[in-house]
C-alpha cells in the first residue's frame, strides 16, 4: 500500500512541457490555448507548462500568448530576435523546457493534443521516443503527397541509420532523448534524421492528422524542396558517391568509346565523324560536371555555415524578460 502511494506521489510531480513553435500562426492561436487548457485540466495528475516559441512572427500572436500567460502561468515563451526555421526554434524550445518529457506539436492543430495521452501512457510504460505515425494527412494536395513518400523513400535508402517514413515532429521525448538532441549544435540541422540517429527506445502511436484550422500554411513548394535537399545533404554523403559513380561510369564510357573510334579508323580507314555526336557529347560531359560541382558545393556551403560557429539562435524574451534578467 505504502509503495502505490509513493508510486501515485511520484507520478503527481511529473512534469511534461508541450513545445509548440510558431510563425505567423495569430488565427489559430484561440483555438489552440483552448483545447491545451482542456486537455491539461483533464490530466492534472501532471505538472504541465506549454512552451510557445515565437519564430519572428510578423502578425500579433506574440501579443496572444502574453494574454494567455497572463490568465494561466503554465503557458510560457521565447520570443526568437528573428525567423530562423522551424528547426532551430524547437531547439530554442528543448533549451528552455524544464520537463521531464517533452512534446513536440505544430501550432495549426494538425498534430490534435487529444492524442498526448497515449504517448504519454506509452512514455509510462518506458519508451523514450513516443512518435505520432499518420494513418491520414488531412487536406493535402495529391502530388505533394506522393513527391513526400518519394523524398522518404530516397533518404531511407541513402542513409545507413533508418529515417521513419510518413512521421512528422508530432512526438513525445523523454528528457534523455531532449539533452542529447541539445548536445547536438549544428545550425543546419534536419531534425527527423536526429530522432533516428539517436536511438533510445521507441513506440509508435497512430493518429489521423487533421486539417489546419486556420490560417494559411507556411510552407510553399520552394521551402519544402529546400527542407528535402537540407535533409539528404544533413544525413547521408550519397549524392557525393552518386557524383563519383556517375563520373567513373561516363569516364569509362568515353573511353571505351574513343578505343573503338581509334580502332575502326586504323582497321577500315574510316575518317573520323559525327560533329553533333561530339557536341552532344560534350553537352553531356558538361552537365554531369556542374551537376557533381553542384552537389559537393551543397555540402561545402555546409562545411563553411558550421565553421563559422556562430550560435544557433538568439532570443529576445523569455517569458516577458530579457534572457539573464531576473
Amino acid at each position: 500500500m505504502e509503495k502505490s502511494l509513493g508510486a501515485d506521489v511520484v507520478n503527481k510531480h511529473k512534469k511534461v512541457s508541450l513545445l509548440i513553435p510558431f510563425y505567423n500562426e495569430r488565427e489559430v492561436l484561440p483555438q489552440l490555448f483552448d483545447r491545451l487548457v482542456a486537455l491539461m485540466d483533464a490530466h492534472d495528475a501532471y505538472d504541465w507548462e506549454v512552451m510557445l516559441v515565437n519564430d519572428g512572427s510578423t502578425d500579433d500572436g506574440l501579443l496572444s500568448v502574453r494574454m494567455m500567460r497572463e490568465r494561466d502561468s503554465r503557458f510560457r515563451f521565447i520570443d526568437l530576435s528573428r525567423n530562423f526555421g522551424k528547426e532551430i526554434a524547437m531547439l530554442a524550445g528543448m533549451d528552455y523546457v524544464m520537463g521531464d518529457c517533452v512534446v513536440i506539436m505544430d501550432a495549426d492543430l494538425q498534430h490534435p493534443p487529444e492524442v498526448i495521452p497515449q504517448m504519454l501512457e506509452a512514455w509510462e510504460q518506458g519508451y523514450d521516443d513516443v512518435y505520432a505515425k499518420r494513418r491520414v494527412r488531412g487536406k493535402e494536395p495529391w502530388i505533394r503527397r506522393k513527391l513526400s513518400m518519394l523524398y522518404y523513400h530516397i533518404l531511407q535508402s541513402s542513409s545507413k541509420v533508418p529515417v521513419l517514413r510518413n512521421i512528422g515532429d508530432f512526438r513525445l521525448l523523454d528528457r534523455i532523448c531532449v539533452n542529447a538532441l541539445c548536445q547536438m549544435r549544428e545550425t543546419q540541422r534536419y531534425t527527423k534524421g536526429m530522432y533516428s540517429w539517436i536511438g533510445f527506445r521507441k513506440k509508435d502511436i497512430e493518429f489521423d492528422q487533421g486539417s489546419r484550422v486556420a490560417g494559411t500554411t507556411k510552407w510553399n513548394f520552394f521551402k519544402l524542396l529546400g527542407l528535402a535537399i537540407e535533409g539528404i545533404t544533413s544525413h547521408t554523403t550519397m549524392p557525393l558517391r552518386i557524383s563519383s559513380v556517375v563520373g567513373l561510369i561516363v569516364s569509362l564510357g568515353a573511353f571505351i568509346y574513343a578505343l573503338y573510334v581509334f580502332i575502326k579508323a586504323l582497321v577500315c580507314g574510316d575518317p573520323v565523324q559525327g560533329f553533333p555526336t561530339i557536341i552532344i557529347v560534350m553537352l553531356f560531359l558538361g552537365g554531369v560536371q556542374l551537376l557533381s560541382l553542384g552537389v559537393i558545393g551543397e555540402y561545402l556551403g555546409r562545411i563553411f555555415n558550421e565553421t563559422k560557429n556562430r550560435p544557433p539562435y538568439f532570443v529576445r524574451e523569455v517569458d516577458g524578460k530579457k534572457p539573464g534578467e531576473k
